[in-house]
């Protein structure tokens, strides 16, 4: 009997349970198959690729606020039109690109146009996006699909009216967009066609090194001969051939140093290359970044822009700014830099014979007299060795001497510093 009801009991549990497992069946069966070792093995090894071309492109400079989760947007582009947010890219459905395909991730790199059609600012370097491949946006998409989701919705752009109208937008794309993929230069080797690519298109070298306009805009004609980047008070230096402004002679090494180490025997990167260089350029492999320096070598020279010997100014010996400029860089600056400017390389820049200290535009020099600064830390330079500043010890007349010191000194041909752009960029850059 005990038999009977304990048999009776375990049939009673089997039958559902055989028929539970039998309802499920058909639904298991419809589980889609792991992927094989081998397909994992090139999923991985895309978004790998992906990574490194979103770190060419610098990404992470737009859309991450600093210390906050990476690609979540929201970090301020301040312009003179008004401030921009960049938004999250991370694979979030409801506040990302969860819900973007790769076809509308490669329609916006190369047209300018959201998800939505809208047409974009042109903070976001679509001018230069549009001429990367298709293989490389697909990389690039297959790695921002990988990264941790963010919740965070995007700020609404801050813009004054009329700014405010995307309409005027088909006014600027008319002027300066040209949409299409880099097509290579068959008489030009692998190399140059390669670093042609990275700077033109990922690297989107020309927005910062070349003039902009009133409009935000700017053209082939001068491109690359440097410029002001507006709101942040940088000078871009030349990146063309001009010997005299920009890289005609510079040794290509000299170059490479400088944008992946950022530092180099003819000069260190400060303020927002300093960015680049350590969000960016110091990922990107050996031959990429000589691709790059070999093709900036490349670029035909403009005419000389800021040093032109019969305009040069008079080598003012005697006058008063000049001998309280030397007085003032003996006392403060000379046991880094030397004497007669030579610097003390890799860790001290030199200032003689050094195009950045002579630029037409002098704020480089004025900034970092103030500010002072650090090159980046990178994987080729980890302990940079950095200026302090003098902002709070010297007073306007000291910092405009000094500065004009080492524009007109050891053979350098820069015009002298006032006592005005000096002040001006003490309040423009006071937090």
């Amino acid at each position: 009997m005990s038999y009977a009801r304990n048999f009776g009991r375990f049939a009673r549990c089997l039958v559902p349970a055989l028929l539970l497992a039998t309802a499920q069946a058909p639904a298991m069966a419809q589980q889609p198959p792991a992927k094989p070792a081998a397909q994992q093995g090139a999923q991985q090894a895309l978004i790998e690729r992906g990574k490194y071309l979103a770190q060419a492109g610098d990404c992470i400079a737009c859309h991450t606020v600093p210390g906050q989760k990476i690609f979540s947007g929201n970090r301020a582009m301040p312009t003179p039109f008004g401030t921009l947010y960049a938004p999250n890219i991370t694979p979030d459905p409801e506040t990302g690109i969860g819900k973007w395909s790769a076809d509308d991730f490669h329609r916006m790199m190369r047209t300018g146009r959201s998800r939505k059609g809208e047409l974009l600012y042109p903070a976001m370097p679509f001018a230069s996006y549009t001429k990367v491949s298709r293989a490389d946006n697909d990389a690039i998409f297959a790695y921002l699909r990988s990264v941790p989701p963010v919740r965070l919705q995007t700020r609404e752009h801050d813009l004054r009216f009329p700014y405010n109208n995307r309409a005027l937008l088909i006014g600027w794309r008319t002027l300066y967009f040209k949409e299409g993929e880099f097509v290579p230069d068959r008489s030009k080797s692998a190399e140059w066609n390669r670093g042609a690519y990275l700077v033109e298109g990922l690297g989107h070298c020309a927005m910062c090194h070349t003039p902009i306009n009133m409009l935000g805009g700017s053209s082939e004609e001068r491109a690359f001969q440097g410029g002001l980047i507006p709101m942040q008070n940088w000078y871009a230096p030349a990146l063309n051939s001009n010997k005299e402004a920009g890289l005609g002679t510079w040794e290509i090494q000299d170059i490479v140093d400088l944008l992946q180490k950022g530092v180099s025997n003819r000069g260190t990167v400060y303020g927002p290359m300093a960015e680049v260089t350590f969000n960016s350029l110091q990922y990107m492999n050996d031959a990429d970044v000589r691709a790059m320096a070999v093709y900036l070598k490349s670029l035909p020279s403009d005419l000389p822009v800021n040093v032109d010997p019969g305009k040069a100014p008079a080598r003012a010996d005697v006058t008063q700014q000049h001998s309280q400029g030397r007085r003032v860089y003996m006392a403060q600056c000379a046991s880094c830099h030397g004497e007669q400017g030579r610097g003390k390389l890799p860790h001290y820049p030199p200032l003689a014979n050094n195009q950045s200290i002579t630029m037409t535009s002098a704020v480089n020099p004025i900034r970092m007299v103030l500010n002072g600064g650090y090159p980046p830390g990178t994987r080729r330079n980890p302990m940079p060795y950095g200026m302090p500043p003098f902002a709070h010890s010297m007073s306007d007349h000291d910092l405009a001497a000094v500065v004009t010191y080492i524009r007109t000194a050891w053979g350098n041909r820069g015009a002298p510093v006032t006592v005005r752009e000096v002040n001006e960029l003490r309040s423009a850059t006071v937090e």
